[in-house]
């Protein structure tokens, strides 16, 4: 395995897209130990202790721990990947964008532009809610040591920056570095507070949070993490594959086709963006129901409001339901994007090649895409188990809120609607992060090395052999 990696050192090129991704995510973590000004960072942090449960604890998780202490990287990339949900729902529904798209490069380029732009607007809008709420005269006046006037102003313009920032690096290391760059960013973010995660356990463990039940908690718990990395590794190594044969054909004076292949297509196209898309949509109301209107209450102390938004945090049946419905929604959605059988079923026309059993062309594609239709929704079933771990383990789901039968579900044990109050770092969701972008980022180092006669880091990458010289 030593020898492995020190191929990527011996590739010049490989070597410095590793270092660069390397050198920009620890500018990552540098900008996340710059706290913004005029901030009473221990009662922040009190705060954020005392919500640990609720949904601060997601959108914290997805901007590496930097919202608790309100860094200048407090937002994370979730403006960003809110206004690519934006611009991909409407080059579906909006024809000129659509067409703007097909362009190609330049086409692309607008787009991005685009997103861009609206990225910076959904910063001012999100750090505003965020400057009003901590000034808010009722809850957040000690969380801030200015005057309003002064603080709501600069916050706006620091956490709108950062963002634009992060923004930046993560384009930067998708087109200069290894793997995905926004998705490296909420790896690291993840995996930084993973230490947190294991001081919670250990106290918990001498403590005894939970009597002389502890020992085989901690056993249990830690045998299912084991096991949810291991389900994940093999879901995201799954893939259906439809054999495809070519007919044989002449070109020039050689024989050409003849051979058998198959097009594999994995059980979760997706990877985690369906789990980030649904989530970051999900969690946007929580900057918001903490704002208020010329000193009037927080709008989850109104009467209105106050109910939404209580009926949609985390835990609760309706913010579950909501999750599952988009997760399914958005992975057909990305798959949608990513994967058409028709320009599948045109190219394998062309080249001479079929599916046993299915004629060539419309036949084919809709074959494709029944299967695809299939195997997605496998794809969305586990991605819904994982994400239902982590809310089992924080906060349970609340079935006994949902009127008129919740006094039924007050039978269930204890752990299903009140959860084990075990950290969020050891839910599915961080670890289908973790792993799924760890996979993804080792698999294009794999890939590079292949490509230039070295071995990669499974046992069947073999070395390319080359012609033997006498």
């Amino acid at each position: 395995m030593l020898e492995k990696l020190s191929n990527i050192f011996k590739i010049e090129d490989l070597r410095n897209r590793v270092l660069f991704t390397l050198g920009l995510l620890a500018v990552y973590r540098l900008g996340a130990h710059i706290p913004t000004p005029g901030i009473n960072a221990k009662m922040l942090a009190d705060f954020f202790n005392q919500n640990s449960g609720s949904a601060l604890g997601l959108v914290d998780l997805f901007s590496g721990g930097n919202l608790r202490r309100l860094t200048v990287f407090a937002l994370g990339i979730m403006p960003y990947i809110t206004a690519s949900i934006i611009f991909q729902l409407l080059t579906v529904i909006y024809e000129p964008l659509a067409k703007l798209q097909k362009e190609g490069e330049m086409g692309r380029r607008k787009i991005t532009q685009w997103t861009r732009y609206v990225t910076v607007l959904l910063g001012v809008v999100q750090s505003t809610a965020i400057a009003l709420t901590l000034t808010n005269t009722s809850t957040g006046s000690s969380m801030v040591t200015i005057p309003k006037w002064g603080f709501v102003p600069m916050c706006v313009l620091t956490l709108t920056a950062g963002t634009a920032f992060i923004m930046w690096l993560g384009e930067q290391i998708t087109e200069r570095g290894i793997g995905n760059g926004m998705s490296l960013l909420i790896f690291t973010g993840i995996v930084v507070g993973l230490p947190r995660g294991i001081a919670d356990l250990y106290e918990k463990a001498t403590t005894s949070a939970w009597g002389a039940f502890t020992p085989i908690a901690i056993l249990i718990l830690l045998a299912m993490m084991i096991a949810v990395v291991a389900f994940i590794i093999f879901v995201e190594r799954s893939e259906r594959r439809i054999p495809v044969q070519y007919a044989k054909r002449i070109v020039g004076r050689k024989m050409m086709g003849g051979q058998s292949t198959h097009l594999p297509l994995k059980v979760n196209s997706g990877g985690v963006m369906p789990v980030i898309f649904a989530t970051s949509i999900l969690s946007a109301p929580l900057l918001f129901s903490g704002m208020s209107f010329f000193g009037s209450p927080q709008l989850k102390d109104t009467k209105f409001f106050g109910p939404i938004l209580g009926a949609i945090a985390p835990g609760e049946p309706l913010y579950e339901l909501l999750v599952m419905a988009a997760i399914i929604f958005f992975a057909y959605f990305y798959i949608s994007i990513v994967f058409r059988p028709d320009d599948i079923a045109d190219n394998m026309r062309k080249y001479g090649g079929f599916i046993p059993g299915i004629r060539p062309g419309r036949r084919t594609s809709d074959f494709i895409n029944d299967v695809l239709t299939r195997i997605t929704l496998v794809g969305a079933i586990y991605l819904i188990i994982i994400m239902l771990i982590p809310t089992l383990l924080i906060s349970g789901i609340h079935f006994n809120h949902i009127p008129l039968i919740g006094t039924f579900f007050d039978r269930l044990p204890a752990f299903v609607t009140s959860g084990l109050g075990v950290n969020f770092y050891f839910g599915g969701t961080s670890l289908l992060i973790v792993v799924g972008v760890a996979m993804d980022t080792v698999q294009q180092i794999e890939s590079q090395l292949i490509m230039r006669h070295y071995d990669g880091f499974s046992p069947k990458s073999g070395r390319i052999r080359g012609k033997r010289s006498w």
